[in-house]
Formats: C-alpha cells, sequence, structure tokens
C-alpha cells in the first residue's frame, strides 16, 4: 500500500480524529492463536468516524493494508497526515459518516499502537523482537472481533478493504458470516501465488540481510534502515503498473545528464530512493516481516471460505484493477466463481485504470459511484429485514 498525499478536502474532510486504544486478554486470558502459541495482553489501536445509530446497523469496519494502520481518514490534531482512504471515508463520500459508522483497527503484528514486536514483551520488559509469536490473517480478523464486541455491535453492515485489508474481509466472511451483512474485498486474492510469496520471500531477505538487523534485536541500536528502505522500493515496483511509471517518469533523468556513477540518475530512481527513506521513518522492520508471512499463509481456497453444506446471507460487490499484475483481476475472479458456485450474492466489476495496484487508493470516482449504490441497497435491505423483525 502506498502512502497518500497530504492534502485533503477540507469542505468535506472528516476533520481532526483521535486514535483510540482497546487492551484485552490480560494476564490468565491470553488470546490463543493458529501457531498454538498464547499472546496476551493484546492493545488493538483504532479510529473512529460518523456515529453509530441507535439500532448499531450502521457499522463498517474499513481493514487496511500491509503497511497501513488505523488512521484512515481525517487528520491528527496539529498535524497533517490525512489518512489513507480518506478520499473513501467522509461526509458524502463512498462510506459516507453523514449516514455510516466507520471503523478502523491497526492489526496485531503491527507497529502503529497494536500489539507487534516493537511493544514491550511483559515477560522481559523489553520489545518483544523475535519472541513474538508468529500471527496469521484469522488472527488479525480475532483480535477485531473483540473491538467490535467491546463496541457493542452485533452484526457489521459491511467490511471492505484493498490488497491485504480484502483478504481480511475474506477472513472475517469464513470466521464470522453471521455477523457480516455485506463484504467489499478490493485487488485481492483467496490465497498467494507461488510470484507473490517470492515478492515477499525476496522482500523478508532484504531486511534480514541488513547486519543492522542483529537477528531482530535492533531495537537499541535503531531499524535496519538500508534493508527495509530496499523492501519498500520492491514494493512500489509492484504496486505500479508498467503504463503507470512510463506516464509518471517515463526516461526522465533528474539532472538533465548521466552521472556516469552509482547515483540515482533517473526519476524513477529517485522516486524509489525516497519512498524507501520515508518508509523506514514510520515502519518497523520486524512488523514488515510478520505481517507479509501472514499473507502468504492465507489461503481461503477451496472450501475454506465457505464450507461444504453452510450457506450464508452476506452479500458481496468483489472489485478488481485492469492493470494490477501484483493482484491481478483472476485472482478476483476465482473469489466470484466460488462465491456464485455457493449461490451467494455476489456482484463482480473490473476497473480499467493505469494505476496498478495502487488503484485501489487513487481510483476514487468509479469506486465510490459503485460502493455507495451497492451499501445503500444493502442498508435500505438491512433496515426492512429489521422492521419486520427478521
Amino acid at each position: 500500500m502506498t502512502e497518500t498525499g497530504n492534502k485533503t478536502d477540507k469542505d468535506n474532510s472528516i476533520g481532526v480524529v483521535e486514535t483510540q486504544y482497546y487492551t484485552y486478554a490480560g494476564p490468565g486470558k491470553e488470546h490463543n492463536l493458529e501457531s498454538g502459541e498464547k499472546l496476551g495482553p493484546i492493545t488493538l489501536a483504532y479510529e473512529t468516524y460518523g456515529k453509530l445509530n441507535k439500532e448499531k446497523t450502521n457499522a463498517i469496519l474499513a481493514l487496511h493494508a500491509l503497511s497501513g494502520d488505523a488512521h484512515a481518514a481525517g487528520v491528527h490534531r496539529d498535524q497533517d497526515n490525512v489518512g489513507w482512504w480518506d478520499d473513501m471515508i467522509g461526509p458524502g463520500k463512498a462510506f459516507d459518516t453523514n449516514r455510516y459508522f466507520v471503523i478502523c483497527s491497526n492489526v496485531i503484528g503491527g507497529c502503529k499502537g497494536s500489539t507487534g514486536p516493537s511493544s514491550i514483551n511483559p515477560v522481559t520488559g523489553k520489545p518483544y523482537a523475535l519472541d513474538f509469536p508468529f500471527i496469521t490473517i484469522a488472527d488479525m480478523v480475532h483480535a477485531q472481533r473483540h473491538l467490535i464486541d467491546f463496541l457493542g455491535i452485533d452484526k457489521l453492515l459491511c467490511v471492505t478493504g484493498g490488497s491485504m485489508g480484502g483478504m481480511q474481509v475474506l477472513q472475517w466472511v469464513a470466521s464470522y458470516p453471521e455477523r457480516v451483512r455485506s463484504a467489499i474485498p478490493i485487488a485481492t486474492a483467496l490465497k498467494h501465488s507461488p510470484q507473490q510469496i517470492a515478492f515477499n520471500e525476496v522482500v523478508r531477505q532484504s531486511i534480514m540481510a541488513d547486519p543492522a538487523w542483529r537477528e531482530g534485536n535492533y531495537y537499541e541500536y535503531g531499524q535496519p534502515e538500508k534493508g527495509l528502505a530496499v523492501a519498500r522500493m520492491i514494493g512500489h515496483i509492484t504496486f505500479m503498473s508498467d503504463q503507470s511509471m512510463e506516464e509518471k517518469f517515463s526516461r526522465r533523468l533528474k539532472t538533465g545528464r548521466f552521472s556516469f556513477g552509482f547515483d540515482a540518475d533517473f526519476e524513477v530512481e529517485g522516486y524509489l530512493h525516497y519512498r524507501g527513506a520515508n518508509f523506514v521513518k514510520r515502519f518497523d522492520a520486524n512488523s514488515y516481516l510478520y505481517i507479509t508471512k501472514a499473507i502468504d499463509y492465507f489461503d481461503l481456497s477451496g472450501g475454506r471460505l465457505i464450507p461444504g453444506g453452510k450457506a450464508i446471507d452476506t452479500r458481496f460487490l468483489i472489485i478488481s484493477f485492469k492493470s494490477d499484475w501484483l493482484y491481478p483481476s483472476y485472482q478476483s475472479q476465482e473469489i466470484v466463481r466460488l462465491l456464485k458456485r455457493k449461490r451467494v450474492d455476489a456482484t463482480y466489476c473490473e476497473l480499467s485504470t493505469t494505476y496498478g495496484h495502487d488503484a485501489f487508493l487513487i481510483e476514487v470516482e468509479e469506486q465510490t459511484t459503485l460502493i455507495k449504490h451497492f451499501l445503500d441497497k444493502t442498508f435500505n435491505g438491512y433496515l426492512v429485514v429489521s422492521d419486520h423483525g427478521i
């Protein structure tokens, strides 16, 4: 996932928001993970936008991608850090906060307020580092379910997200179908292909090859900046398409001439260096390792999403992008085919764009039209069902 810009439309912006924190699984009540390990206490950082209605039927859970966090919309006080999906969440936007109550939490394993490798291990009094247990997408979703329980919400109107966020959407349906009225997975997959796993392994190796990584025990010394920066540079190459790179950079030189050295001569090189250098300031290297591993482990293919004989009433809107080669459209189509075989209400839209995987953060207008219509129909149907007491 890429970072968003630093500009926002003040007329339909959420405005100033505050990150909140919820902690559960205290001593003696540790959370059981898929690996068989236990974790606790667990803190989740989260933000909310809009108001929860009296019936608690208008809640939408927005789920972030690999390097995202709980800050999905608005800005923090005295800062200019616009949320990663600010173009989509707010008054009159796709996820209209005049009508819906939107929640976003940072995943466990992360480094932006939720419990992860950089958190203090209560046993040692030091950061967990590699003592942090391996986590999965299902573990992330189970933690989110605790937050939704804490907020008093029995059933979510919608779960939505792109990339890894889309995987969490699918996992919510697999784990808690009775608690999800509708789902919007965007630019995602039922499981990683060998190529996708290969990219993540190269990313991990670039971090672990940096001597500053120190087998994960670098917190007293500073980040493995070179390795993490290279990891992020690799990621940004996969987020864009060949056409979007041509349009944005072509073969333009930074200074108008070759250096005849190993400096960043081309604008695209400078862009990657800039992205890498910025990323190490805001993200933990160990979290990157753990989360990419969780993504690789994810697999809801076959009968795992909807087990045989099980019926669900969750409505789906699946969105993909033609130029996305990181999560190509055929992977979204696999989701659609699986749902159709199970007679699930599923709508699929492939949007034409040159932005590649980044499109789920950039292609606002078309996504907004699709999502608004889908949510209107879902919410209005929900109200009818509620009125009849079904």
